[in-house]
């Protein structure tokens, strides 16, 4: 019986060392803005970078809902819990300056996806939404030579995000007589997505091209045009690789995507709150923006695209 207590304490020792261990590790977390399939390269970006900071605790959170409100919720959280930095891609940026710069002054805040500049972050890790929003307007310009008008969906109308790859893509077919008539706004609403498309194509019969520019906007646009028979006969441009997103690509249904790189936003932010909470804060530039280049996607680049991303989620 001795034997058997002794033995008892040595491995109730053991697991509560352990556990004191990683309750000393520091936590650094990636905050995303919905649950998104779009996400899951971040966060196998995530768990790369954790395989080389062992000695951190990398956490990866969805909220609850996609809204501004419970995201700073969560990031309110994740500081009580003892969080020593944060990376955010926020749903509502120019609404969450305040909880932004109340969460800066406990921890160091950095941005991703969707940048709130005017906070006190101290930098933003992600795309030119303006670049990417150029490349999706040159892949319209080259798919529709006689010109068109175009509808837009988007998830946050007010969003950084939102309004740069607009712009972009308004910059880029000006003069070329394609034309972004309007964008319609779902707030994360997948339903209301699809909806807004199956009311443009009910109201609009003029529409001859639709972007979509949230990642879950394209495949909304698929399942509506599939639904009204017009797959093929309105031109699509789409952001991000959804799987429907790419097989349209791929079959010719939609003239291109534009994607981002969320898995370096992952890796890169956790490797940059690392060395900044280190005292290195080389990776920070002076205007306080990391930029990782977006790309174009089309049929001749399409298959090779989606087995690099297999090979990053381990598909």
């Amino acid at each position: 019986m001795k034997t058997i207590l002794s033995v008892s304490l040595v491995a109730l020792a053991a697991t509560l060392a352990g556990q004191a261990m990683a309750q000393d590790k520091p936590k650094l977390a990636f905050v995303v803005n919905a649950a998104s399939d779009f996400w899951k390269l971040a966060e196998a970006g995530v768990s790369k970078a954790q395989e080389e900071l062992p000695d951190y605790e990398l956490q990866f959170r969805y909220p609850v809902q996609g809204t501004a409100a419970l995201q700073n919720a969560l990031m309110d959280d994740l500081v009580a819990s003892g969080t020593d930095a944060i990376m955010i891609s926020s749903a509502d940026p120019k609404n969450s300056i305040d909880a932004f710069n109340r969460i800066a002054a406990q921890v160091p805040l950095f941005t991703t996806d969707s940048d709130a500049p005017s906070s006190d972050r101290i930098a933003y890790l992600g795309s030119s939404n303006t670049a990417a929003g150029i490349q999706a307007g040159e892949i319209a310009v080259a798919a529709l030579p006689d010109g068109g008008k175009c509808m837009g969906f988007v998830g946050f109308l007010g969003a950084d995000n939102a309004v740069e790859r607009i712009a972009g893509f308004r910059q880029a077919v000006e003069g070329s007589g394609v034309e972004l008539v309007d964008v319609r706004g779902d707030d994360v609403d997948f339903g209301r997505a699809r909806s807004n498309v199956d009311d443009v194509l009910a109201a609009n019969p003029d529409i001859t091209c639709m972007v979509g520019f949230y990642s879950y906007n394209p495949p909304k646009i698929y399942e509506a045009l599939q639904a009204a028979g017009k797959l093929g006969q309105i031109t699509v441009i789409a952001f991000d690789e959804d799987p429907i997103t790419l097989g349209a690509v791929r079959e010719g249904s939609f003239a291109g995507t534009v994607v981002q790189d969320p898995y370096q936003w992952g890796y890169q932010g956790m490797h940059l709150m690392a060395d900044y909470l280190e005292g290195d804060m080389s990776g920070v530039p002076e205007d306080g923006l990391i930029i990782v280049p977006t790309k174009v996607i089309d049929a001749s680049n399409v298959d090779a695209f989606e087995a690099e991303l297999k090979e990053r989620i381990g598909g």
